[in-house]
């Protein structure tokens, strides 16, 4: 069911669920307003779709305390679409992603995640966090002293402060205090509001005003299934991330459909798309969220600052924000997979540095788990080609996988076999055929075995099981022939 409510998912944390939504709230801001800019969008529009988004995963989502809202990677992929199409485009685009979004639910898209290997995974996540340190460290060259002062400070309290007390999170404490200290050096600070210019707020209920045609879907589709796509990645990668925090388990199925109905309520609204951001989502549970009432929290707290205290939220110190996600970043990159790497074979440890480098790179999760996934299923079809065949009094052992990557050195042993005797026997007990490539070489083998005068034999096949070896019926045939 996509919408219920659980009594156990919302109480039973409440303080600290509270105080977290506080924190996750104002944490949200930088990245939501400054890639708003970049991509084109009204920040404050982007403000509000992460309101709606947050508020809406928080009843319907599959993972408590996962924080959901306008992501930087979402507006970059919509950046393009909005510089040459325009607002209305990105809203329909917004729209269909939801809609592809919540289909992949139904179809169960999320049981592909277990083929993403753990090196891959480890790629992704220090990817993310080195993106996350670098996004706060480009902000600094040509800064006030006073900001740096700021910056160091805020990253020692986000340490110091939870040895003396853990009542309220650390971060909360850093953005009162430093938001405070900065109306005292005004001249010297930038603030949220500095980031950009921060237009009224509209709010309407409406589709976009653009013609419903198939030429109006070849522009927003190629946007919409990137869209799809880098979001769900993003989201269904950080579930292990915060399950691995909480030490609890969140509902993958459940989340996707959640993020397609999210981006259609955001999209219905004029708002971007968004999906799970890893760095807000670390800060909520590091601050003590648990619940759905973290998020719910986190969503109405965007709203109160967005209508009624905007004034307030704008002069908030970006240096105390950088401070505090500097410490997110390193909470977040994966620090076990730098002691691992000595155990790891050369394989492995490549893969995630190749993983990490391409996603730092290109700035598209999409792409680095795809490359590499694809690197991982070729270096696991080489090692899985693995064959041998030993023969004993005539019978000939076959052992290891038989699939296309492994036909040739099966072909090729009993192309050198020397034996007189007519009567051979061919043992697949150790083997397993996998697909058409391996039964055809079997095929080819009995054959060519054949027209040498030999009769064969084959021993350890399931002919009863057709997911024991593939299609035995035809090596039955072949042998039938004879």
């Amino acid at each position: 069911m996509l919408f219920s409510i659980n009594k156990n998912e919302w109480v039973g944390n409440l303080r600290n669920d509270f105080f977290a939504g506080l924190v996750s709230s104002i944490a949200i801001l930088p990245e939501v307003v400054g890639f708003a800019i970049i991509a084109g969008v009204n920040p404050m529009v982007a403000l509000l779709a992460s309101a709606t988004t947050i508020l809406v995963i928080s009843f319907t989502g599959g993972r408590p305390a996962m924080v959901s809202a306008a992501a930087g990677s979402m507006a970059l992929v919509m950046a393009t679409l909005i510089k040459n199409h325009g607002i209305e485009y990105m809203i329909a685009a917004t729209i269909l992603t939801g809609v592809l979004q919540l289909l992949l639910g139904y179809l169960g898209i999320q049981k592909l995640m277990k083929f993403i290997p753990k090196t891959v995974m480890f790629g992704f996540v220090n990817a993310l966090a080195i993106l996350i340190f670098l996004a706060q460290v480009q902000q600094l060259p040509g800064q006030s002293l006073p900001t740096y002062a700021m910056v160091i400070t805020s990253i020692g309290l986000m340490y110091l402060l939870p040895k003396i007390t853990r009542v309220v999170p650390p971060a909360l404490i850093v953005i009162i205090v430093m938001t405070i200290i900065s109306l005292f050096f005004s001249k010297y600070l930038k603030n949220i509001g500095d980031l950009g210019s921060i237009s009224p707020l509209q709010v309407s209920i409406s589709f976009p005003d653009i013609p419903f045609n198939l030429n109006t879907l070849t522009i927003i589709f190629p946007s919409a299934i990137a869209l799809t796509f880098v979001g769900l990645i993003e989201s269904l990668l950080t579930i292990p991330i915060v399950d691995s925090l909480t030490e609890t388990s969140g509902d993958s199925k459940r989340e996707v459909k959640a993020q397609g109905l999210a981006n259609i309520i955001t999209g219905i609204l004029g708002g971007p798309a968004g999906c799970a951001m890893i760095g807000q989502a670390v800060i909520n549970v590091k601050s003590g969220g648990r619940k759905r009432f973290s998020t719910f929290a986190a969503g109405i707290s965007l709203l109160m600052l967005i209508f009624f205290m905007k004034n307030i939220m704008l002069q908030i110190p970006t240096a105390a924000l950088i401070g505090i996600m500097i410490t997110v970043s390193f909470e977040t990159f994966e620090w076990e997979s730098l002691s691992l790497i000595k155990t790891f074979e050369v394989t492995e440890s490549l893969i995630m540095v190749i993983t990490v480098g391409t996603i730092v790179y290109t700035h598209n999760l999409a792409t680095g788990i795809f490359i590499g996934v694809l690197i991982s299923s070729v270096v696991f079809m080489v090692k899985s080609s693995s064959i041998s065949v030993v023969s004993v009094n005539n019978i000939f052992a076959v052992t290891g996988p038989l699939f296309f990557a492994s036909t040739h050195t099966f072909s090729e042993h009993f192309n050198k076999i020397q034996n007189s005797q007519e009567l051979l026997t061919i043992d697949f007990t150790q083997c397993r055929i996998l697909d058409y490539s391996g039964t055809t070489a079997v095929q080819q083998v009995i054959k060519k075995l054949h027209d040498q005068g030999k009769s064969i034999s084959i021993t350890g096949l399931e002919k009863h099981n057709p997911k024991f070896n593939y299609d035995v019926q035809k090596i039955i045939s072949e042998l039938n022939k004879y």
